[in-house]
Parts: structure tokens; C-alpha cells; sequence
């Protein structure tokens, strides 16, 4: 098939090598964010997948305004069979309606569950045991198409948001090419999602990253490990803010719900029940420390609110 790829971020570059290696199906161009600022300084730089498209001498097409007819022009005269979207923006009902079979997209859970710009933050801090990667066609609304292909993961106690990440990464990128042959060789069935069991994983903001310890310890523990490396979860230390990377569900004892304390060579917070053990924080200024390094950097002492 002819196909165009539209993505941006990293999450979405083992998809597009995955295609491009693939003897059965040609990319004929590929759809990106406009080159911008990231970090520091004036200079600007291109997306993972628009920088990974250049490597691979791929024809690029940048977009900033999705609705303009310039664009839909574009695409319209590369007469693609399929639009392949990973990671990236809401495409307008004339984008979708433009390819001859349609538009499927890569989701990073196992739809209707966690619909939306964040589903693997999500997953983790609900402590959900199990997730996976969705292969669906696009229609009008967001994440609620028909269901081509799907599989499931276990979720690590400790996994991280990042590390999960990676996992469903390379999944997807698999998946999307066992969809692509499926819908080449027309045999396939597609199912509908129940919409009576759709979750909602909206985009993440800084007050949401807030922790309150006066929570069970699995939940505290969860929503860590589910913010963990970005946009990280926080809480407040004697008027700074204290980001926390890594943790684990610790042993019982009487600590009030924010208080720190040493144990075992272990940092430790006591929650509403239960404690944390953080094992990985940073204070403003400072590098991220393990646990014990910041045991021995600081006092164990105060509470986290």
C-alpha cells in the first residue's frame, strides 16, 4: 500500500522504521509538527519523527495549521491508499475522508480504556495490572473508532510511566505492521468499541502532579511511579518543591501521612496508611539523588505536603 505517516514525538519512530523497512508497503511522505524550540537557547529543531524521516530520505510535510486547504491539497495529490497516525494531533473529518481505505492510528492502551493524550500516565497511577496498544480506524470523535487489532502487556508493580513507555513503544511499532498487512490482504474484521467502558486519560497539568499522602500507600506509590520521569510528581518540603522519581510500597509504621523519616538506610513517608519508600527525589537546584544519598545529604526529617 501507499501510505502517509503522521507523528511527531519519539513514541512514534520505531512505527515509521518499521514501515519503511517493510518490502510490502511504501511510504509516500511524512507528516510532522513544525520545527520549534526545545531546551534552552534560539535555535530550533526538527521532531523525532520529521529528523528520523530526513535520515531515511523521506519527502516531509510540515503542518502547523491542520484545517488549511494547502495541506489538504498536499496529501490529496499523493493519492495514498491509508493514513498511518502515531502520536499525533486531532486530524479535521476532510483529512480522514482523503485516503482511498482510511486513516488507523497507534493508541497506547487497550481502548475503550484510557482515551486520550496521557493513557500510560494514567494506567499506571490508577494501578492498572495490565495495558497494551490498540490499532483502531480514525472516525469524527477522538479514540473512539473501530477496533482492528489489539494485545495486552502486564504492568511491573514498580514499572514506571518511562519505562513503560518504551515497552508499548516497540509493541506498537510491531503491531502496526501485522494492521498494515491485515488490512492489505483485506481479510479482517473490525470490532466496535463499547463506549459504556471508556475511560478518560486526559493531558496532564502540574496541579494534577501534586501528591497527597493522605492516601494509601499504593496509591501514593502509583501515582509516583505513573508521573516517573515526566511531568514527575511532587509535593512540598519546608516551601520547596520536592519531585519524586522512583518508589515502592514500604513496611509499616507509625508515621503520620508526609512525615520523613530514616529506615534502614531507606527514605521513607508515612501515608494514610502505610508508607512509601522514595528512592529516587530532587530538590530545586540539585540533582536528582537516591534515597540514601539524600539521607546523607540532608536531615530525614520533615513533612511533605
Amino acid at each position: 500500500m501507499d501510505i502517509v505517516f503522521m507523528g511527531s514525538p519519539e513514541f512514534a519512530v520505531p512505527s515509521l522504521e518499521k514501515i519503511h523497512q517493510s518490502e510490502e508497503h511504501t511510504i509516500k511522505a511524512v507528516v510532522s509538527n513544525v520545527d520549534k524550540r526545545r531546551g534552552r537557547g534560539s535555535k530550533t529543531s526538527p521532531t523525532p519523527v520529521k529528523a528520523k524521516a530526513l535520515e531515511l530520505r523521506l519527502p516531509v510535510i510540515e503542518v502547523e495549521d491542520l484545517s488549511s486547504p494547502e495541506f489538504a491539497e498536499e496529501l490529496k495529490a499523493l493519492k495514498a491508499d491509508l493514513f498511518v497516525v502515531v502520536a499525533f494531533r486531532i486530524l479535521p473529518d476532510h483529512i480522514l475522508e482523503i485516503p482511498e481505505i482510511g486513516s488507523v492510528n497507534l493508541h497506547a492502551s487497550l481502548l475503550p480504556k484510557y482515551r486520550g493524550a496521557a493513557p500510560i500516565h494514567w494506567a499506571i497511577m490508577n494501578g492498572e495490572k495490565e495495558t497494551g496498544c490498540t490499532i483502531f480506524f480514525l472516525d469524527e470523535k477522538v479514540d473512539t473508532g473501530n477496533i482492528l487489532l489489539q494485545k495486552s502487556t502486564e504492568i511491573g508493580q514498580n514499572e514506571t510511566t518511562g519505562e513503560l513507555y518504551g515497552r508499548l513503544r516497540d509493541m506498537g511499532s510491531e503491531l502496526i505492521l501485522e494492521a498494515l498487512d491485515l488490512i492489505d490482504s483485506g481479510e479482517y474484521e473490525l470490532k466496535p468499541q463499547d463506549h459504556q467502558k471508556a475511560t478518560p486519560a486526559p493531558k496532564l497539568f502540574k496541579e494534577d502532579c501534586h501528591v497527597d499522602f493522605n492516601r494509601p500507600a499504593i496509591e501514593v506509590h502509583n501515582k509516583i511511579r505513573g508521573l516517573s520521569p515526566f511531568p514527575t510528581a511532587w509535593a512540598s518540603l519546608n516551601g520547596d518543591k520536592f519531585n519524586m522519581y522512583a518508589s515502592e510500597v514500604g513496611p509499616d509504621l507509625d508515621l503520620k501521612p508526609g512525615e520523613l523519616t530514616e529506615h534502614d538506610e531507606k527514605l521513607l513517608a508515612g501515608c494514610e496508611t502505610g508508607t512509601v519508600v522514595l528512592k529516587e527525589v530532587q530538590l530545586p537546584g540539585t540533582k536528582r539523588k537516591t534515597g540514601q544519598e539524600f539521607i546523607h545529604g540532608h536531615l530525614a526529617e520533615g513533612m511533605l505536603r
